[in-house]
């Protein structure tokens, strides 16, 4: 057959040697690609298996909680790779270098961080964020983790937390979801929506998170990773060792205190404050106290120096040290009479041991406590922590398992092996409710310790029990009897009905305070002269029969001085080193508070306001001399001049409603001014002016930063009385003020406050 010209003949033969060359490698091709997947498979189901987690660390704190779960992962090498990040103050000498003890525990620490600026206020803080953040990404890049597990609310977990987020690496947080108070709960709660994946501690943490929107599907109730730990160790045999070599040989279980106290970074000045009246508290309190060193917030290089000017690291009571191994501390956390401070340790793992604790200010506001927690939210001295430790030391309560069971690691481990990282991190939400959280508080114990106050009248015997609040929870008034037995078993029944009710009203009386006219003894409590409204009531002792019968302690003061203590404790005086009182009712009274103290005098008749002479003329007062304020001011003297008036047929003007059979008293006097009786305004302007000057001579001897009117009459005294000092005083005095009482039961509750303020403080 002839070939046609540009065409290729080709042997039947060789063409099917070809076809089965091509087959066979077609057959090779599709065997290599069938490896090769099934090798890829194999690759990608390693990689499922041993999952990249980094466990970045910041401080001593943190360490205890995260070491559980670091020890976890380094259990299952075929399931988990661990790397170890440590910055912050792990790294500082003055923080006791606790990076040690990471490779004490045999981590191989992968990068070490250099992060914290020091200085310790708000701008180092904000500074040694950013430097982490300069840092961390390189680390980061490098190491490729799968996971990021990040812990708790520090400052340095917001820049870790913010550095992986940017980075597309996925986190998990631990101990999201809980409420502590303070920039802390900011923090914690930036870091739960930068994270992807959450293990909390507590059934509300849980709620607390899914009200913030987080995927309910993403959280696990794991408990305290520190539990795990604390729970099976906490028995050694050896702990007596561990609490002698911390605090000496002469101390024992249940004989000692541990305190732990941080700043407060919201507000700095008041948890130096409050750390100082807890180491006073301690002083005087006198037991052995292990005390460490405050974390690297802000202010903690000022609570130092409050520590040191106080002399603790001398003091033959204390041993104030830097850092102590997580399971020593646990030792000495359990077998201690108390612990004292705010850190979260206090709150959470001592309620395992059943571990007394006091926790002060309020950097935990808000965490879930058990039983054995006792608030101290605020303090002006530290006498209310002293009272807070007679309180809790020595205690011992229930163990509580709010924050874990001891099996917190596994259930991290086991959640760590079912997330997808195929997956994607979009988050979804959900709404639930969230409930309350109830503890003790040392407030609520306040509220009901009382006092029985008592107020001797000229026409009514008046009792009450009255909170520490000063809310007065019940009150009981009878006609005070004319004769001393009668008056005396009239105050005793009374007294002791009252102590009776206090019982079902839940409050615990600490003493009895009595208000009454005439000069007192306060030392002794005797009333020495009385008032002619309260007939055979001189050197009467008061004290005596009614603490044989009630068995409290009994205080006995004068009725004006009481009003001044009222004013001191809930009024307009509180805060206020010196003021005067004066009491504008049926007499002239009042008290002087001179640099926060009670004016007695030495023959306790000082402050008898109502009888300073304005006047050397002037009409007869009832203490036997003339031109008293009393004999111009009081509502006696205006109801003595409005019957004069009466009297005269001058004191009824146009619009003015009296009925005939109505008594006269001061009250038609003022009406009648208000109305234009030209004659009734000359006496209460004249009233005026003598009770100004009398106040303007008050102004001149013991010069007090304010004036308060009481009694019934205060409220139209007030504004000429600020006029006639602004005329007549000396231009140092003349912008003194003058104001109303707002206290409706000023002698009740001037009578309380000398037992709520003495009986805590114990000295009068």
């Amino acid at each position: 057959m002839e070939a046609h010209p540009g065409s290729l003949c080709i042997n039947p033969h060789h063409l099917s040697i070809w076809k089965a060359q091509e087959l066979y490698y077609m057959r090779m091709q599709r065997g290599r690609g069938r490896m090769e997947r099934k090798r890829t498979e194999e690759q990608n189901q390693c990689e499922k298996r041993r999952l990249r987690v980094c466990v970045a660390t910041c401080n001593r704190a943190d360490y205890s909680k995260l070491a559980p779960i670091m020890f976890g992962l380094k259990a299952h090498p075929d399931e988990f790779e661990l790397e170890v990040v440590v910055l912050g103050s792990h790294l500082i000498d003055d923080y006791g270098n606790t990076f040690r003890m990471i490779e004490q525990d045999d981590f191989d620490i992968g990068s070490k961080l250099h992060t914290i600026v020091r200085g310790e206020d708000e701008a180092a803080m904000v500074e040694s964020v950013g430097l982490a953040l300069v840092k961390l990404p390189d680390v980061l890049q490098r190491l490729r983790p799968d996971i990021l597990v990040v812990h708790g609310d520090r400052f340095d977990a917001l820049a870790l937390a913010t550095a992986a987020a940017l980075m597309n690496i996925r986190i998990l947080h631990l101990e999201g979801g809980e409420v502590s108070g303070t920039i802390d709960d900011s923090i914690r709660h930036a870091i739960s929506k930068l994270a992807h994946y959450h293990a909390c501690c507590t059934h509300m943490a849980e709620q607390h998170l899914i009200a913030m929107c987080e995927d309910h599907s993403r959280i696990l109730l794991a408990g305290c990773p520190s539990y795990d730990k604390l729970l099976s160790s906490h028995h050694r045999e050896d702990y007596m060792d561990i609490i002698k070599s911390w605090l000496g040989d002469n101390v024992g279980e249940h004989d000692y205190i541990v305190a732990l106290q941080h700043p407060v970074t919201t507000d700095i000045q008041q948890s130096i404050k409050i750390y100082g009246l807890m180491l006073d508290a301690l002083i005087s309190f006198n037991k052995r106290t292990l005390i460490l060193f405050p974390n690297i917030d802000a202010g903690s290089k000022e609570m130092v120096r409050v520590m040191r000017k106080k002399g603790i690291e001398q003091h033959t009571n204390f041993r104030a040290v830097k850092h102590i191994p997580f399971e020593q501390f646990i030792q000495l956390v359990c077998h201690a009479g108390c612990m004292i401070g705010n850190s979260s340790c206090g709150v959470r793992e001592a309620g395992a041991f059943g571990t007394p604790v006091i926790n002060l200010g309020t950097r935990q506001t808000g965490r879930e406590t058990g039983e054995n927690v006792l608030h101290v939210r605020d303090a002006d001295t530290h006498n209310k922590i002293y009272h807070a430790l007679e309180l809790q030391f020595g205690k011992r309560y229930p163990c509580s398992k709010i924050y874990g069971d001891g099996s917190a690691v596994p259930r991290i481990l086991k959640f760590l092996r079912t997330i997808d990282l195929s997956e994607p991190l979009q988050k979804t939400f959900c709404f639930p409710p969230v409930k309350d959280s109830i503890s003790q508080d040392i407030d609520h114990i306040l509220e009901t310790q009382s006092a029985l106050a008592v107020d001797l009248g000229g026409t009514n015997l008046r009792v009450a029990i009255v909170c520490m609040r000063g809310n007065i929870v019940k009150k009981y008034t009878q006609s005070n009897p004319k004769t001393f037995e009668d008056r005396m078993q009239l105050l005793l029944k009374m007294c002791a009905d009252a102590t009776r009710d206090a019982v079902c009203l839940n409050c615990r009386i600490l003493g009895v305070g009595v208000s009454t006219g005439g000069r007192v003894n306060p030392q002794e409590g005797v009333v020495l002269h009385s008032t002619k409204l309260i007939q055979e009531w001189s050197s009467v002792d008061l004290r005596t029969p009614i603490s044989d019968a009630l068995h409290l302690p009994v205080w006995v003061d004068n009725d004006g001085n009481c009003a001044a203590l009222a004013e001191r404790k809930f009024g307009h005086g509180k805060g206020v080193e010196n003021f005067a009182t004066v009491i504008t009712g049926t007499g002239i009274g009042g008290g002087i508070i001179h640099q926060n103290e009670l004016v007695h005098g030495s023959t306790f008749c000082a402050a008898e306001l109502g009888h300073i002479m304005v006047s050397l003329d002037g009409p007869e007062c009832s203490c036997g001399s003339s031109g008293c304020i009393e004999a111009y001011a009081s509502g006696m003297a205006l109801q003595r001049e409005a019957k004069r008036l009466h009297d005269e047929d001058l004191l009824k003007v146009e619009g003015m409603d009296m009925k005939h059979s109505e008594p006269i008293t001061a009250a038609h006097l003022i009406n009648a001014a208000r109305l234009g009786n030209s004659k009734a305004d000359a006496v209460l302007n004249k009233a005026s002016t003598a009770l100004g000057v009398g106040i303007i001579n008050i102004l001149h001897i013991v010069n007090p930063s304010l004036v308060i009117l009481s009694g019934v009459l205060a409220s139209y005294y007030q504004v000429p009385v600020q006029r006639i000092i602004s005329e007549r005083a000396l231009i140092s005095a003349q912008s003194i003020k003058v104001v109303t009482s707002d206290l409706e039961e000023p002698a009740l509750l001037g009578a309380a406050s000398m037992v709520l303020d003495y009986a805590t403080r114990r000295i009068y």
